[in-house]
């Protein structure tokens, strides 16, 4: 029995994750470095793939900032509406992003969006452009720094931020010199969590980019245009061009992590037994 569900894990992570991977790196150097080499010299391929790269970056800062807020908010403080609150950041991975994408065309879009026209009538254009593309990343990746990092706080507890603070430390001086250093492998986590989801999505930017080649065209979407008009081996090779920057990002966090490094609550178990 053992052996056996152990077999349909392996083989359930084959199907699901190894076999297709392994299949678009196949197709990608099937001809050498021929469809990189295209692909590269595109300058289309060039320019979404840059616009991809601002995007997710831009969203991952924003969500490192509103996600560490966020996290501190929930785990110490009390306020009425906490759990709604807690149950609403899950909110994105209920929803499918083509409906986040036509929510926010239906309040920002400058023709008969809420918000629209005033925002242009003021010269900032949300919709078809950069600011709504990343208004969408962002939606998408939000829940995951939070995750990642209100566990870990619960963990740590306040003793030591209340030690801090009545040896006349500062707000500002106990986050940065107490409750960062507890909670920073979390955060790296999170955010290589969120970069990887920035740089794959596709549902919620589709709909709010415009899709203008070489302007508003992002890598995701650029890899559905080029299979659709039959430029396979330059799809192929976008493909994998974003997973190899999902998996360089996944070996930094590997390398970077110290070796002692555990999470706070498995320490704490092994202390007290």
């Amino acid at each position: 029995m053992k052996w056996g569900l152990r077999f349909l894990v392996v083989a359930y992570l084959v199907m699901l994750v190894a076999w297709p991977s392994a299949y678009v790196v196949k197709t990608t150097f099937d001809g050498g470095l021929t469809n990189l080499q295209e692909a590269l010299s595109d300058p289309d391929v060039l320019h979404a793939l840059k616009l991809s790269g601002v995007v997710a970056l831009a969203a991952v800062a924003i969500n490192l900032v509103f996600g560490v807020g966020m996290s501190l908010l929930l785990v110490r403080s009390r306020f009425p509406g906490r759990r709604v609150l807690s149950a609403l950041l899950d909110l994105p991975l209920a929803v499918s992003p083509i409906v986040v994408g036509l929510a926010l065309v239906l309040v920002y879009n400058g023709r008969f969006g809420w918000f629209g026209p005033t925002l242009e009538a003021h010269g900032l254009q949300v919709i078809f452009a950069e600011p709504g593309m990343i208004m969408a990343t962002c939606f998408v990746a939000l829940p995951l720094v939070i995750r990642e990092v209100v566990p870990v706080l619960e963990d740590m507890g306040e003793e030591q931020e209340q030690a801090a603070q009545s040896l006349g430390a500062t707000a500002w001086q106990t986050f940065w010199r107490v409750t960062l250093p507890g909670i920073k492998w979390a955060v790296v986590y999170g955010v290589v969590l969120s970069l990887a989801r920035s740089l794959g999505e596709f549902g919620a930017v589709k709909v709010v980019a415009g899709n203008v080649s070489g302007e508003t065209t992002t890598a995701t979407v650029l890899v559905q245009q080029k299979y659709q008009n039959f430029e396979q081996g330059t799809a192929y090779a976008i493909s994998f061009l974003l997973a190899i920057a999902a998996v360089v990002c996944l070996v930094v966090v590997a390398l970077l992590r110290p070796q002692d490094h555990r999470p706070a609550k498995t320490a704490k178990t092994e202390e007290n037994a």
